[in-house]
């Protein structure tokens, strides 16, 4: 690579949809891209992008696919037990290979007693990418406007103990813009936490009649109780810790903890985030 070259950015996630979004909204800028993918094959296909087969796990290759990179956008990884110990491995093959600045996708209100547990695995790797050596930026999202309709059962009813809690909901678009714009300029954001949220904060029953409003049905909310909101995710026979995360969601948002609206995402962007009518328009169906 000549000096005039610019090093590439390198980008987890892509074949997802927040890393996708990212990966497309650098391309448009013309920015050279790395894409670590598990599965190449799906990865997208992108100008002045290369794609390298990596795993969270697989030390070696993540470090061979970040030789050249000083800028990383890191997708925390599925959902699991192990989470943590994934994050870990990864960060620290970024950190061997010589990545400069680490953009990490966290959550909001991660802490080690956070009431959405799966926060808890967000604030363990925030303390391991600060103790890394490497610059850093962390996104705090909250819960996605993407997934609000998917709470819906068939019934027309979301189920949760949520309480009147509120929570400022934030798209996905929203968040992968802001990423981009860091990526391009990570020294202005470096050492920075941003808390992207939407541009209001609603209780679930909020959400429901938004919902039902927009999409011309009745659709409600009930307020579980814990013991109810247990009892009738059971059946799924997920583990206990995934069924720990899927209660917590709602109990996360009844504490209201994620109900501050931050103005994160115009101050990095220059653009509002959408709320949730607008987002349900622009995806009907």
């Amino acid at each position: 690579m000549s000096p005039s070259t610019p090093r590439p950015i390198a980008v987890t996630g892509s074949t997802g949809v927040l890393g996708g979004l990212v990966a497309h909204d650098l391309a448009a800028r013309g920015i050279p891209q790395r894409l670590l993918v598990r599965t190449p094959a799906t990865a997208p296909q992108h100008p002045l992008s290369t794609v390298h087969r990596f795993s969270y796990t697989d030390q070696a290759a993540a470090r061979a696919a970040l030789e050249g990179v000083d800028t990383l956008f890191m997708v925390s990884g599925a959902e699991s037990a192990d989470r943590v110990d994934q994050h870990r491995s990864f960060i620290d093959a970024a950190s061997a290979a010589g990545v400069q600045h680490l953009v990490y996708t966290s959550f909001a209100a991660a802490a080690p007693d956070a009431v959405f547990t799966l926060a808890r695995d967000h604030h363990a790797t925030e303390e391991h990418i600060r103790a890394s050596g490497m610059r850093w930026t962390f996104l705090r999202d909250g819960f996605y406007l993407d997934f609000m309709e998917a709470l819906v059962g068939e019934d027309g009813v979301i189920r949760g103990p949520a309480g009147d809690g509120r929570a400022s909901f934030v798209a996905r678009a929203d968040i992968a813009r802001t990423a981009a714009a860091i990526l391009v300029d990570p020294a202005s954001h470096a050492g920075r936490t941003y808390d992207l949220t939407g541009p209001e904060a609603l209780s679930m029953a909020d959400v429901a009649a938004t919902i039902g409003r927009v999409r011309h049905r009745e659709v409600t909310f009930h307020d579980e109780t814990i013991e109810e909101a247990y009892t009738s995710r059971a059946s799924y026979g997920a583990p206990d810790w995934e069924v720990d995360a899927w209660v917590s969601t709602y109990t996360a948002i009844g504490s209201g903890v994620m109900a501050e609206v931050s103005p994160s995402i115009e101050d990095v962007t220059g653009v509002p985030p959408m709320d949730l009518e607008t987002y349900l328009r622009a995806n009907a169906g």
